[in-house]
């Protein structure tokens, strides 16, 4: 017995085992470095946003508002009230080809109830372009109900209601109403994809900023979705019913939304 020979190892389940648990361990490792790779993208996004947002109010203070074309109880678009503006200006970075640019920023103005002489409030959109040739929604009040295309994104409105009798809504709850009746390649355009969820919108009448954090699909096709949005709509019933908001849809053909935040300011003339 003293001469027998003792072989030393890991037994076939051992080995499972520990390869099995090394496995699980480098998943939630890989899951961490992705997870921590979308907030580091997210964050230079948000950087990068905050200095366009920065030069586009420079921009709107430089090329000024006509204040007659303004008003205190709606939004205008600054391509509206500014008169002609190249293109171009609304881009970043600054490169001669319309193309070349990754970011756009879009302006709405509204007279400053408290300084209508020569205040100005503004709301500016700063979106990411999907790709060079993409094209995008474009409309506003003049032209309801007619949907156009724009070669970069900017807010279009979009009529919505909130019914806490007819459609049960609650105070957090809106619908969309679908005012495009023109068709393009793909038939009519169903403008409730327009908001979808973490979209920001800006109600038209006193430019507040909501987010949309869901939708309630309705089983009748002929009622139109519930939008849930971050805090409740018309507490003091300050805005009109139905009502429009301002949003930037996504390009055609891709669901991904392309504004990546929306800033808010005041400008002096």
């Amino acid at each position: 017995m003293s001469n027998r020979r003792r072989y030393l190892g890991f037994s076939l389940i051992e080995v499972l085992l520990a390869v099995g648990t090394l496995a699980i361990g480098m998943i939630f490792v890989g899951g961490t470095f992705l997870v921590g790779l979308y907030l580091s993208g997210v964050s230079a996004e948000q950087t990068t946003a905050a200095i366009v947002a920065n030069e586009a109010f420079s921009k709107i203070r430089i090329f000024g508002v006509n204040l007659a074309m303004c008003a205190v109880d709606r939004q205008e678009p600054f391509e509206t009230v500014s008169g002609s503006v190249d293109p171009n200006e609304f881009a970043y970075p600054s490169t001669r080809t319309l193309g070349q640019k990754q970011y756009f920023w879009s302006a709405l103005c509204r007279l400053d109830p408290n300084d209508p002489g020569s205040g100005v409030l503004v709301k500016v959109f700063v979106s990411r372009k999907v790709g060079s040739g993409t094209r995008y929604r474009g409309r506003d009040l003049a032209s309801l109900p007619e949907l156009i295309e724009v070669p970069y994104p900017r807010p279009v409105v979009v009529q919505i209601e909130h019914d806490p009798s007819g459609l049960g809504h609650g105070p957090y709850e809106v619908s969309i109403i679908d005012l495009d009746t023109d068709s393009d390649a793909s038939g009519l355009v169903d403008e409730e994809t327009f908001i979808n969820d973490g979209y920001t919108i800006v109600e038209n009448t006193t430019g507040q900023i909501y987010r949309m954090v869901n939708r309630v699909v309705q089983p009748d096709p002929l009622i139109p979705d519930t939008i849930i949005l971050d805090r409740p709509w018309n507490p003091d019933g300050r805005y009109p019913n139905p009502d429009f908001v301002w949003v930037v849809p996504p390009a055609i053909g891709h669901g991904k939304g392309p504004c990546i935040e929306v800033y808010q300011g005041e400008v002096w003339f």
